[in-house]
């Protein structure tokens, strides 16, 4: 089937956040070979907000994760009744794998990994390509992405700019006063990954240092975070608490404004990296950056133990990387 002839479309992106911002540039390339087709992402309740904004959807379904026999079968009857055409399955899991072995004996045209699937990614280096590499490869392989760049660094970044089009304006400063360059942080990440953090009392040294080069602080992270907040707090007592105050779409409109952005390898500060934060984004021995880390103005910065990273490499990097955090502002 051609691709102009496939009306219906369903993507299917579960998690996590840092991956679904990546997973966006993919996203918009499927909605242009796609113009006038049915689009639906199946996700999971987190993102529903973020894929409604996008210009990419027609419709968006967030139970991409039953938990029972009953749950499973209600996406199963769901996703046949749609009777979708083609799926575009960017999450690769055992999950998604499941979700396509229940569409059997007649699932539709699928691209992916899922045993069995028509439009399959064969490619053997899959697994040590960037997410954002990777994803064009997959869609070169089924055939919507001819010329994908799929060379190391050479696929674009998501474009977040439909996000920041609806954004309020800046409200204007009494007397004309310029409002402060900032510097935002991301201080957390997974619970259960507590070597990907950075120390809390490094990120109150490098607030220390940015705000007395003229940079105002900005921490963000989820309620459960707020005391990694106050903490960086009795460093730097004008430092902004926002942990549990912002979504999605304001984090990345607060990252596009940003004069810098510092943060552990986590989902929000792949936002603010996409939506053009000149970002220092760091790695421990956990994670490998050159499978998942941001693009854009970024500097990565990796210690197989983040307390081995000093403060002073980070605020080279953050000087290195805007004028503001170098003093210049």
């Amino acid at each position: 089937m051609s691709r102009r002839n496939v009306p219906k479309i369903l993507v299917i992106k579960l998690s996590a956040l840092g991956d679904f911002v990546l997973s966006l540039a993919a996203m918009k390339k499927i909605r242009e070979a796609h113009r006038k087709a049915h689009i639906t992402l199946l996700t999971t309740p987190p993102f529903e907000g973020l894929a409604r904004a996008s210009p990419y959807f027609n419709a968006v379904d967030t139970d991409g994760r039953p938990e029972n026999f009953p749950q499973w079968m209600a996406l199963r009857r769901r996703l046949r009744a749609a009777g979708y055409d083609r799926v575009y399955d960017l999450q690769t899991s055992a999950q998604s794998n499941r979700i396509f072995q229940s569409l059997r004996p007649r699932p539709p045209a699928w691209s992916g990994i899922a045993f069995g699937c028509s439009l399959p990614h064969k490619n053997p280096l899959r697994d040590q390509m960037h997410t954002l590499e990777r994803h064009a490869d997959q869609l070169m392989y089924a055939g919507i992405w001819p010329d994908a760049p799929t060379a190391p660094g050479t696929a674009p970044g998501p474009d977040l700019s439909w996000v920041l089009a609806r954004a309020p304006g800046e409200r204007p400063m009494a007397g004309g006063v310029k409002p402060k360059p900032y510097a935002m942080f991301v201080p957390g990440g997974s619970a259960h990954r507590p070597e990907k953090r950075w120390p809390v009392e490094k990120y109150g040294e490098l607030a220390r240092i940015l705000y007395a080069r003229g940079l105002d602080i900005v921490i963000i992270g989820g309620p459960q975070e707020a005391a990694l907040a106050h903490a960086i707090q009795r460093t730097v007592p004008r430092a902004r608490d926002l942990t549990g105050r912002t979504d999605f779409a304001s984090i990345a409109v607060l990252g596009a404004k940003a004069a810098l952005a510092v943060g552990n390898d986590t989902g929000p500060l792949h936002l603010a990296a996409a939506a053009g934060a000149p970002t220092v984004v760091l790695f421990s021995g956990a994670s490998d950056p050159a499978l998942s880390a941001p693009r854009g103005k970024v500097a990565v910065l990796q210690a197989d133990k983040l307390s081995d990273l000093s403060v002073a490499k980070v605020a080279q990097a953050a000087a290195s990387l805007s004028p503001s955090a170098a003093g210049a502002a």
